[in-house]
């Protein structure tokens, strides 16, 4: 790797790596040559990025701690809001750099998603993007079927969470680093699109490979809970007096999240098809 995305990679990791986040560098060129110029970053192609994504160890490490933290004003999406929050600690301890963030779920003003999320996972080599077009003679006739990233350690017990870009940040000779295809075989990948797409409430698509860890049978609770009953599954209220010194977000005025995750563009933590917070 070249030395200034090592050491930048090795930063951003000193910032997310202990809160449950795992950091992937990658050039925007990878990125945009997969897709049509409207999904295009609007970047050099050998600018550096990171993918951002969230490991099952996230929910102890960063959301409890974060949604029993006393400084919160009042929570609109406690996930959303806890990923913001360290994102935005990323910003912070590159202060010297441009940094630009891309939230999984951020639409542009016409509901097109600023990020393809699954494919950034693909490029950068965190995790497989399966799609339709990975199976020969597929199954499905007209049918409708999303495609879902499989992480070669979590399986499908992980979510991506964004982007951090570094525009005037430019590795050329960055190498190129491929997704692990952990799913291999036909059958298998038919089982786990046929499992992400019509069966998702039962987990079971997430197991298609073994994972080193799954989430907890609390951590499962909580994303299977109404959000408006969350917190007091937790133990806890939800705050309604406004902190005298309140936290930034930068995630939280946007739009409501029926955008990338309701057409399958992104690897939810509940369904390729509804919108909801993992």
């Amino acid at each position: 790797m070249e030395p200034q995305a090592a050491e930048l990679k090795l930063k951003i990791e000193d910032t997310l790596c202990p809160f449950g986040f795992e950091v992937y560098p990658f050039q925007v060129a990878w990125y945009n040559t997969l897709l049509p110029p409207a999904f295009h970053l609007p970047l050099p192609g050998s600018t550096l990025a990171f993918l951002v994504l969230s490991t099952p160890a996230m929910f102890d490490q960063a959301l409890k701690p974060f949604l029993k933290s006393s400084h919160l004003r009042e929570l609109t999406d406690p996930v959303d809001q806890c990923v913001a929050y360290h994102l935005n600690r990323v910003k912070q301890s590159l202060p010297e750099l441009q940094v630009e963030i891309i939230a999984d779920y951020e639409v542009h003003p016409n509901r097109r998603p600023k990020i393809l999320a699954q494919t950034a996972a693909h490029v950068a080599g965190a995790a497989y993007y399966y799609q339709r077009q990975d199976v020969e003679a597929d199954p499905w006739g007209t049918q409708h079927i999303a495609g879902v990233c499989i992480h070669p350690q979590f399986g499908g017990w992980f979510a991506i969470r964004g982007v951090v870009l570094l525009p005037g940040i430019e590795v050329p000779d960055l190498p190129p680093t491929k997704p692990l295809d952990c799913v291999p075989k036909r059958a298998d990948r038919i089982t786990l699109l046929e499992g992400f797409n019509f069966h998702w409430r039962d987990w079971t698509y997430r197991d298609v490979v073994t994972p080193q860890e799954r989430y907890s049978e609390e951590q499962k609770a909580y994303f299977s809970t109404p959000p408006a009953q969350r917190l007091a599954l937790l133990g806890l209220a939800q705050k309604s007096e406004p902190c005298s010194a309140p936290l930034e977000f930068p995630f939280t005025a946007l739009t409501p999240k029926n955008s990338n995750r309701a057409w399958g563009w992104l690897n939810s933590d509940v369904s390729p098809l509804k919108s909801a917070s993992p």
